[in-house]
């Protein structure tokens, strides 16, 4: 079995386009999407389409759950939530907090119960970023009895092997290289470049295989809209891959 993981597109359309085109170019024919599909200042609109139409395998993060929570599309001031048409809010209400890939891959955005959790890395009380005890991880996957472990929500690539043999893996973000936060405590994500990131899960000889992937694309374009939408922070992360 061989698939790829995207997560955290938050409305790069732009990005979105240059993963799935990367994906194809390797011949990858299936593709699995961990949420946060929608929300930022960029191209909601366009992206829900794009993901409507394509059909993956899909699960609904915090941000695409506050969105549904705002109500009737247009009715918030959010730039997001006017853009999109009740067609693509009630897409993201449809779609599950988790689902069962192919019978032994698990799909969450968060951790399995909670889908704002941070789970391979944390926050510390000063706001520093730094991989999760083992402990910790191990205990957030009790219960979930499958060889494959997906994620995402914090942007962050990483894979983690627990004791028992089971892989966890955040693919990282598509569209979101950096932003500024208060939960659980006031942070900074960098991810140091604007590419676009997305993984490939392959399973051989009974041991899965995760390659991560960064991909460029026009991401100029991006920071430029999100300047346009008085979004300097996220227009400096989408140009460089950091928050200046």
């Amino acid at each position: 079995m061989k698939f790829a993981a995207i997560a955290d597109i938050h409305g790069n359309y732009a990005a979105l386009e240059a993963v799935l085109a990367d994906i194809a170019a390797l011949g990858i024919g299936e593709v699995v999407n961990l949420g946060d599909h929608l929300s930022g200042p960029l191209e909601p609109q366009r992206t829900a389409d794009l993901l409507i139409a394509r059909g993956f395998p899909s699960i609904r993060g915090d941000q695409d759950r506050i969105l549904v929570e705002l109500g009737p599309a247009g009715t918030s001031r959010r730039l997001d939530h006017k853009r999109l048409q009740q067609r693509h809010l009630d897409w993201l209400a449809d779609l599950p907090p988790t689902l069962i890939y192919r019978d032994d891959v698990f799909l969450c955005h968060g951790t399995p119960e909670d889908d704002a959790a941070f789970w391979l890395d944390r926050v510390t009380a000063d706001g520093k970023i730094e991989a999760s005890p083992i402990r910790e991880i191990e205990a957030e996957a009790n219960g979930v009895g499958v060889s494959l472990i997906l994620c995402g929500h914090t942007h962050i690539p990483r894979a983690v092997r627990l004791g028992d043999g089971r892989l966890v893996v955040n693919p990282g973000s598509v569209g979101s290289p950096g932003y500024r936060d208060t939960h659980p405590h006031p942070h900074v994500i960098e991810a140091g470049t604007p590419d676009a990131r997305y993984a490939i899960l392959e399973l051989s000889d009974g041991n899965w295989r995760v390659t991560f992937r960064h991909v460029p694309y026009d991401h100029e374009a991006m920071a430029a809209l999100a300047r346009q939408n008085d979004q300097p922070e996220l227009a400096s992360a989408l140009a460089t891959g950091w928050i200046t």
